[in-house]
């Protein structure tokens, strides 16, 4: 994915923002203001006008991303222009301002697009990065089939654990196996799983440790071979849970970062849209 976004059409976009980006420097470097540079001279107003008009044209991603039956050019050519014209208005936003900053309306609309640019560019290394490490995680495997085999080795311990009378404290463990939860817990993938233990307590079994430390104990305890078995079978089953279970908490983690991104980025820029036509407005009808 990054590679064909980068080097879309020979870098097309890189080239068009480079270009964009020098003649700003230059000719913000050749003006001359009575006063010092602002966005209220005639390169601040055209500077200004280039950059507002860049806003809303890198909102219109959103839009052709959903409109599939567009002419318009490809989604991977807009995405390539969407990364390297936004970042060029970064300098060219700056340039438009004269680095003139204060409490006002002006600076909160910089400062918007500014974190937008920023969760940008975080936006771009996850996309780079997380698919990468979702497949690698998930070993060719679908987070519904790592579900489905976690299934079947509950349905596995439940079974054994009858026979072995056991019952009790594997059902507990079973029953007591947290995964995803609120959106906090998500992204921090960490384990909320809970048992009863021989006294009937309710203790943690966070990674499936306390369910194999008891099992542990009953095996170190039983004189019985066919139950000692059971117990070895039991002990497999939940080291086998314990990995699928880290697998899944990490997929829905890395889920859960891309989502976490783009409930951040997307109103972020609808704020920073916001901010821009109050800009032009105060600019326009108070300057």
């Amino acid at each position: 994915m990054y590679q064909s976004i980068a080097n879309y059409k020979q870098a097309r976009y890189f080239w068009v923002a480079t270009l964009l980006s020098a003649v700003s420097a230059l000719a913000y470097y050749l003006h001359q203001p009575i006063n010092s540079p602002n966005g209220g001279t005639w390169l601040g107003y055209t500077l200004g006008t280039v950059g507002a008009l860049l806003i809303v044209w890198l909102m219109l991603l959103g839009v052709r991303k959903r409109n599939y039956r567009s002419n318009m050019g490809s989604v991977q050519g807009w995405t390539s222009a969407h990364v390297y014209l936004g970042t060029a208005l970064l300098l060219i936003a700056t340039l438009h301002c004269g680095l003139q900053f204060g409490y006002n309306i002006h600076t909160l609309a910089y400062v918007l697009m500014v974190s937008v640019i920023m969760s940008g560019f975080f936006g771009i290394y996850a996309y780079i990065r997380y698919p990468n490490l979702m497949t690698n995680n998930r070993a060719g495997e679908t987070l519904a089939g790592l579900i489905e085999q976690l299934q079947k080795i509950d349905d596995r311990c439940i079974k054994d654990a009858k026979l072995a009378q056991l019952s009790g404290i594997v059902e507990s463990a079973v029953a007591g196996c947290s995964i995803g939860g609120s959106w906090w817990q998500q992204l921090r993938a960490k384990d909320f799983s809970s048992m009863m233990d021989d006294n009937g307590k309710s203790v943690s079994n966070r990674n499936q440790e306390k369910i194999i430390s008891e099992l542990a104990e009953h095996l170190s305890q039983s004189q019985d071979s066919e139950r000692s078995g059971l117990i070895q079978n039991l002990l497999a089953n939940f080291a086998a849970k314990q990995t699928l279970l880290a697998r899944v908490r990490r997929d829905i983690q890395i889920r859960g970062i891309l989502k976490a991104w783009l409930y951040f980025h997307v109103p972020l820029s609808f704020g920073l849209l916001a901010a821009l036509i109050v800009h032009i407005i105060v600019v326009f009808y108070y300057w």
